[in-house]
């Protein structure tokens, strides 16, 4: 079954609607902001949010960077 928006699921509001609603929606903090991204990847990756997977650090290399000729 090949995926369909459902448009019936938002609406369009004016400018100051929209504005409205994402100052009393939205966290207000940088702590908040950084735990709802958190929360979001533990949902779409689908681990617990208070145990995070470690990060591979074999996947990752480090090098210096190339000086410049100029």
């Amino acid at each position: 079954m090949p995926f369909r928006l459902d448009r019936t699921a938002f609406h369009a509001g004016s400018h100051e609607q929209n504005a409205q609603y994402h100052a009393t929606h939205q966290p207000t903090t940088a702590s908040e902001r950084l735990r709802a991204a958190a929360y979001l990847n533990s949902v779409a990756f689908g681990y617990d949010p208070d145990q995070p997977p470690r990060l591979d650090r074999t996947a990752f290399a480090c090098r210096p960077h190339p000086a410049s000729h100029e």
